[in-house]
């Protein structure tokens, strides 16, 4: 959940305004990170869709082909209130079946690109590509606009997970916390329902660190697990001053913790800060590995922060037009939340 978040650029006034009046003022481009070989059992698909989340999408196709879901795979998910594109796989079907995919209103447009030996995973693509309209801005825009989006340019987007992983009423992280400590509650899950709500407290917590963070989102500190961009590799900061420059240029970012059996605390000042939200929400380390253990869970490290490429924007009157590049699981509505000082709902990409 985001409300009630700091903002980096607290001190700027908001523009407020309206998204997705309609869902062309949302479109979102997949970016591929790479392209099918030319053989094997998956068949990938670009496909443009309207007002259809890909949950649905998947279970329409699935039905359509005559496949099991599971033999659908893609890289993100994206919202049901937009004009998105993306790539989709599909197992043990040709070319001439996809024609049975009827286009309409909902499914725009299907590409077939080629084959590939393997299914499409979550996080398998380069990134999105977000044009976004604003309407209704304050007068502030004028100023507020330019200096926002410049200072997010150079310190990048606050990596906050977006409120939809906690529900309606906001409070999966509080069923996950319950089920690391409840294993005859856990038994009763499905294994994907189970992780789902696991998965919301790992974002609820990794959001409460990187409050703490939020004023030095792009310093890396002595004890840091900081994050290369370029392969998402990590290594601990042992001389702060040595770093720094590459974090200034955006090679690397600080990271916050994504509980796990296997992902590791940082050390030092970050260390403490991390143990110290632990201790404020009544999570102990060791419990949390215990239980993401017996949930099969590994854990990882999660950028602070996330780079803003790509950036072009006008401002007509009182309409805003963004379009911006962000990577792999990063929120438009990080964004959005920045230049508005208002929550907006979406999912990651």
């Amino acid at each position: 959940m985001t409300k009630g978040l700091p903002y980096l650029t607290e001190a700027v006034p908001g523009i407020r305004g309206a998204v997705r009046a309609a869902p062309e003022d949302f479109r979102v481009e997949e970016l591929p990170l790479y392209h099918p070989c030319g053989e094997g059992e998956h068949l990938y698909l670009a496909v443009t869709k309207r007002g259809l989340a890909t949950p649905q999408m998947v279970k329409r196709f699935a039905s359509t082909l005559g496949v099991k879901a599971r033999a659908i795979g893609v890289a993100g998910l994206k919202d049901a209130r937009a004009v998105t594109t993306q790539m989709v796989s599909v197992q043990g079907v040709s070319a001439e079946d996809i024609a049975r995919l009827r286009l309409d209103e909902q499914v725009q447009a299907i590409q077939v690109l080629g084959r590939h030996r393997n299914r499409l995973r979550t996080g398998h693509h380069a990134g999105n590509v977000f044009r976004v309209v604003v309407r209704g801005v304050r007068p502030c825009a004028q100023e507020s606009v330019p200096f926002i989006l410049e200072e997010l340019s150079r310190r990048g987007v606050p990596n906050f997970f977006g409120p939809q992983r906690q529900g309606r009423r906001g409070q999966n992280h509080v069923i996950g916390a319950a089920l690391l400590q409840d294993a005859p509650r856990r038994a009763k899950l499905a294994r994907n329902e189970r992780s789902w709500y696991v998965h919301a407290y790992q974002s609820f917590l990794f959001n409460q660190m990187l409050v703490e963070r939020i004023d030095r989102i792009d310093r890396v500190l002595v004890g840091d697990w900081a994050m290369k961009h370029e392969n998402g590799a990590c290594f601990k900061v042992e001389d702060e001053a040595a770093e720094q420059p590459r974090a200034s240029a955006f090679e690397i970012s600080p990271t916050g913790l994504l509980f796990g059996s296997r992902a590791q605390l940082a050390s030092g000042e970050p260390g403490a800060l991390e143990r110290a939200v632990l201790v404020k929400w009544g999570a102990a380390p060791e419990a949390l590995r215990q239980g993401a253990a017996a949930c099969g869970i590994r854990g990882e490290r999660r950028a602070l922060r996330v780079p803003l490429r790509g950036l072009d924007w006008s401002l007509e009157g009182d309409t805003l037009t963004l379009s911006f590049t962000l990577p792999p699981g990063g929120y438009a509505t990080s964004l959005l939340r920045e230049l508005m000082k208002t929550d907006v709902s979406g999912p990651e990409g």
